[in-house]
């Protein structure tokens, strides 16, 4: 039998996805999309689970791409259906319920900046290289790179980084935007395991009340963003958590949020 093409391991309340096809560089296919599908949908209704860490196995590379060589031979409408494939997944990813964090390990390229794109953080080793490549197959982006990357990058490096083709080093990423972190390779893992013990200790409706609204307020005007946070915070006071964040502040004492 081959190997998963997905690992999953809890720690503790967080979860970690390695992709796991270290001999492609962990690229994607449509086995990986499928897995990645099904393993976030389990990790969103699973109250064990509260925040979610995203890598590559291997030691080059987080997500070198899409699979090449299976895309070589597609049509024009089963090319489509890939990249609508690509995006419904990379969507769950970004619409998760909790904070999910991409530990860039090493190359993420094409379909694997487009992966790391999608989750809400990114930690990236100094080593790692990150870039939108595909032109230089007579491709484009094609599971949201193009959108994504100039809503986090903005327009001038989204042209740059599309036409050109060219990766760029992680410190050059975290000046455009593209990542939040920038930290030494043999201190990626334990830095954003640090990170994501602390999401997992935080109050899990509040995690999502602000999600929501980013995700909310990012695609709308600023009246009606105003407006849904309003809401989302007028909801939170309907919860055991925010009476125990509220009586632990008053109180000098550590919270112990339940997710209710």
């Amino acid at each position: 039998m081959s190997d998963p093409v997905l690992l999953t391991a809890d720690r503790g309340a967080v979860r970690v996805f390695t992709v796991n096809r270290p001999d492609k560089l962990n690229a994607l296919n449509a086995a990986t999309l499928d897995a990645l599908h099904q393993a976030f949908d389990t990790a969103a209704s699973d109250p064990a689970v509260r925040a979610i860490v995203l890598t590559g196995s291997g030691p080059k590379a987080f997500v070198a791409g899409a699979d090449i060589a299976e895309m070589n031979t597609l049509s024009p409408v089963d090319g489509r259906d890939f990249s609508l494939r690509g995006q419904r997944m990379m969507r769950r990813v970004e619409k998760m319920p909790k904070p999910v964090i991409a530990m860039i390990n090493g190359f993420a390229l094409g379909g694997g900046l487009e992966l790391a794109m999608s989750c809400h953080l990114r930690i990236a080793a100094d080593t790692a290289k990150v870039g939108q490549p595909e032109i230089n197959l007579g491709l484009i982006p094609g599971f949201g790179g193009t959108q994504r990357l100039l809503r986090l990058a903005g327009r001038a490096a989204t042209l740059e980084l599309c036409l050109a083709g060219a990766p760029i080093d992680a410190a050059r990423a975290m000046q455009l935007g593209i990542v939040n972190r920038v930290v030494p390779a043999a201190e990626l893992e334990a830095q954003t395991m640090a990170l994501a013990d602390q999401f997992a200790n935080a109050a899990p409706l509040a995690l999502r009340g602000i999600l929501d609204c980013i995700n909310v307020g990012g695609e709308c005007g600023i009246e009606e963003g105003l407006e849904y946070e309003s809401a989302q915070f007028g909801l939170m006071f309907s919860t055991q958590d925010m009476r125990e964040g509220t009586s632990a502040f008053l109180e000098r004492r550590k919270p112990a949020f339940s997710g209710r």
